[in-house]
């Protein structure tokens, strides 16, 4: 059998072995084996040439990285002369600071509105919102007097630094003022600024530029704003919605329970600049001088939610475009300064949509937030001085639950339907209102119960909510609805059932919120999970002013901003709120009977003035 015939194994292999020996020799002994001496000394010729080649290629490769490393490095601080990050994550000289409020969300809101926005743009699961790539800790939300706080303590956490009641604006359980961030960085030289999606008289924005003993004094909040307080005027940017509380009783869209004009108080006696419509804010945005300080009233209480905003565009702006103007003239108003700016954004009406438990709703306010966010970092980008955008979340509303099992004797389904969310093209609330309006019109006065099914099978469930499969006892639960379970939060519940979203309050939770940051080596301290008060601790420190100082400073003066005979109010207003949050659900139930009828009940609760 020939050599090359014989199976694998049973091959003679000496020659073989003896020349690996031979070679096994060279190398310990280091001297070439004669049989391979002149092979190997052309292998190793090859082998060092390639080695050199290697070499001088890999340099090049460092040396041409290093290059555009410096080069790129700069680049960024020829954008930004003179200002450097210091070691302990702030800049050293001139610095802008965004702080932004995602009011009402909680973890559950991303994970539903980014299943949503993947379902909807057909988005490979990879595809996360922008907050989602910014997240770098969590916060614990509990108030001083309760493990559920609600927005004023919570946003008094954010301002002072400090724990306080549910109810207080910037005012502590002993009912002193404590001085807020805003204030501080006005007196330290910087601009600020409030942009919001709900009242600008509402909790969050009020707890940087007011300081009252109950939320409720929004007619109070109003006039201090505009600098009718102890510190005089504070904000120079304040955008948002309003308008009521700004304009005298005497007038129509008014909701003060005086006859004071704080519009006018605002531009005659502290020089504010006023806008009230779509046309006059879009003209602003196009200029580059905006007159400072300015008050932009874009909405008589709330902005609409973004889902029936999209609707009114020409009536009302977004999240993201109050946002771009205020940072645009903030910037444009600092430019020659050697301090920058402060100033809080807040995605509002996420609180609300979860008080009405209305999914569809919130994922469109989750996604104009994110949007907003995106916008803000844009604009750090480009900007000539450094700066951060932080957010958080005050607390999150109405125990969301991405999944829903409804019946119990049953094994739950593991799924979710954006679908029945992306069908719906109006809010709970709006469809609401469109019902209310219905019953109040000729043709709904008359018309027979037969007729009130039609409408609200047509024109409601499959018009604006894209629903077709409605029951007759759905319906019926519509025409027979009450002001202690309103028609909003029916709607509402319907679409969460089909949607298989599940909530288990209409109020607030005490589940820890998200942080976010626009660079994490930026914010270090708010890494991990955190009481709600080292955030506003963070931001003070950030911009390095002295909130303590402010605190003082209002405790020594004194002031009244009212005249109202024998009932003078204190400028904090009484100590005593109108109602005891301590005895929240009574009080309540309560104010229904006071209430002038169901759908101003159901109003209330849906622009945030009752649950948030």
């Amino acid at each position: 059998m020939a050599q090359s015939d014989r199976p694998l194994l049973a091959r003679d292999d000496s020659r073989d072995s003896i020349r690996e020996a031979n070679e096994e020799d060279a190398l310990l002994t280091g001297q070439a084996s004669p049989t391979s001496r002149s092979e190997r000394s052309r292998s190793q010729k090859y082998r060092e040439a390639g080695l050199s080649v290697y070499a001088i290629l890999a340099t090049i490769t460092i040396v041409a990285l290093a290059i555009v490393v410096n080069h790129e490095s700069r680049r960024a601080h020829a954008k930004t002369p003179g200002n450097r990050w210091g070691e302990h994550g702030k800049p050293t000289g001139k610095r802008n600071l965004i702080f932004m409020v995602s009011d009402g969300m909680g973890p559950a809101s991303l994970s539903m509105t980014r299943s949503f926005r993947q379902y909807t743009e057909v988005l490979p699961k990879e595809d996360v919102l922008v907050l989602d790539e910014h997240l770098i800790g969590s916060s614990r939300t509990r108030s001083s007097n309760s493990l559920i706080t609600d927005s004023a303590a919570g946003a008094t956490a954010f301002s002072c630094g400090m724990k306080s009641y549910n109810g207080a604006i910037s005012v502590l359980p002993d009912h002193t003022p404590c001085g807020t961030v805003l204030e501080a960085a006005k007196r330290a030289g910087y601009m600020t600024g409030l942009v919001v999606t709900t009242r600008l008289t509402d909790a969050t924005p009020a707890c940087f530029a007011a300081h009252v003993n109950s939320r409720a004094y929004e007619d109070i909040i109003a006039e201090q704003m505009v600098g009718n307080y102890p510190l005089g005027q504070t904000v120079d940017v304040l955008i948002g919605g309003g308008r009521c509380h700004f304009l005298p009783n005497t007038t129509e869209g008014s909701c003060r329970q005086d006859d004071t004009d704080v519009v006018k108080m605002a531009q005659e006696e502290f020089g504010y600049s006023y806008v009230d419509n779509r046309k006059d804010f879009d003209n602003l945005r196009g200029k580059s001088g905006v007159k400072l300080p300015l008050l932009a009233l874009m909405a008589e209480t709330d902005i609409p939610y973004e889902i029936d905003r999209v609707h009114m565009d020409d009536m009302y702006p977004s999240e993201a475009e109050m946002a771009q103007l205020a940072l645009d003239v903030l910037e444009a108003a600092t430019k020659d300064s050697d301090k920058g700016f402060f100033l809080m954004i807040e995605g509002s009406r996420i609180d609300h949509a979860g008080h009405g438990n209305d999914p569809a709703a919130q994922v469109r306010e989750v996604l104009a937030h994110d949007k907003a966010f995106a916008t803000v970092l844009d604009f750090l980008e480009d900007a000539d001085a450094p700066g951060v955008v932080v957010g958080t979340s005050d607390h999150e509303t109405g125990a969301l639950a991405v999944g829903l099992q409804r019946k119990h004797e049953v094994y739950p389904v593991y799924a979710w339907y954006p679908s029945v969310l992306a069908n719906a093209s109006h809010s709970a609330s709006y469809i609401s209102h469109k019902w209310a309006a219905y019953l109040d019109s000729r043709t709904g006065q008359k018309a027979s119960r037969k007729k009130k099914s039609e409408f609200i099978r047509h024109e409601l469930f499959q018009k604006d909510f894209g629903i077709y499969d409605v029951l007759d006892e759905e319906v019926d639960s519509i025409i027979d609805a009450t002001i202690f379970w309103p028609p909003s939060w029916i709607f509402a519940d319907l679409i969460s059932q089909r949607a298989r979203i599940g909530w288990s309050s209409h109020g607030h939770t005490a589940v820890d919120v998200n942080i976010y940051a626009s660079d994490p080596k930026h914010a270090r301290a708010l890494v991990g999970n955190h009481e709600n008060t080292e955030v506003g601790k963070f931001l003070a420190d950030f911009l390095e002013v002295d909130v303590e100082a402010v605190t003082r400073e209002l405790v020594k003066k004194r002031m009244r901003t009212h005249d109202q005979g024998e009932d003078d109010w204190a400028w904090m207003g009484p100590m005593r709120p109108p109602f005891s949050e301590a005895s929240h659900d009574q009080d309540l139930h309560a104010g229904l009977y006071r209430s002038r009828s169901g759908e101003h009940f159901e109003a209330q609760i849906h622009e945030g003035q009752v649950l948030a």
